[in-house]
């Protein structure tokens, strides 16, 4: 009846690690896998796969990872390397970086957004956040320079 388990090792993206309500972490989380946010966490949380901050969740910190819902309350920056979903019940107050964001209506979000393929690390955009900021800026510089010509 005993199994030999030595060659049944699980894979860590493939684990699910949960804070369950009422309980609360003191410190950084880190995990390779999913991480879900029930209780509340006062630090930064790292996932590689995603995070999962639940209604009555709340995190005091940073988030990176790859994949993001939020449905709670976040006081920090969001840095998402993939997708991004805040539900109509969460609280953002802090800063997003993410590829692509789902915002639902009636979801609160007091910060900057960036969004794009190039997620720059803070304090620098990279050569090619830098190349499309640069094409970017110059598009919006022609505009209002056209625009305000005429009455001028």
């Amino acid at each position: 009846m005993a199994r030999d388990r030595s060659g049944n090792s699980v894979s860590p993206e493939s684990v699910i690690s949960i804070i369950a309500p009422g309980m609360k972490v003191v410190g950084d989380c880190d995990t390779d896998g999913t991480i879900r946010i029930e209780g509340s966490v006062q630090g930064t949380v790292r996932a590689g796969k995603a995070v999962v901050v639940g209604k009555d969740g709340f995190v005091a910190g940073d988030i990176v990872t790859q994949d993001a819902v939020v449905s709670g309350a976040v006081t920090g920056t969001l840095v998402v390397e993939s997708r991004l979903e805040l539900q109509a019940t969460c609280r953002i107050d802090g800063d997003v970086r993410a590829r692509r964001l789902q915002l639902d209506e009636g979801a609160i979000l007091n910060g900057s957004v960036h969004m794009g393929d190039v997620l720059a690390p803070e304090g620098g955009p990279s050569d090619k956040a830098e190349t499309g900021a640069a094409d970017a800026s110059s598009n919006k510089q022609t505009s209002p320079q056209s625009v305000a010509s005429p009455q001028g």
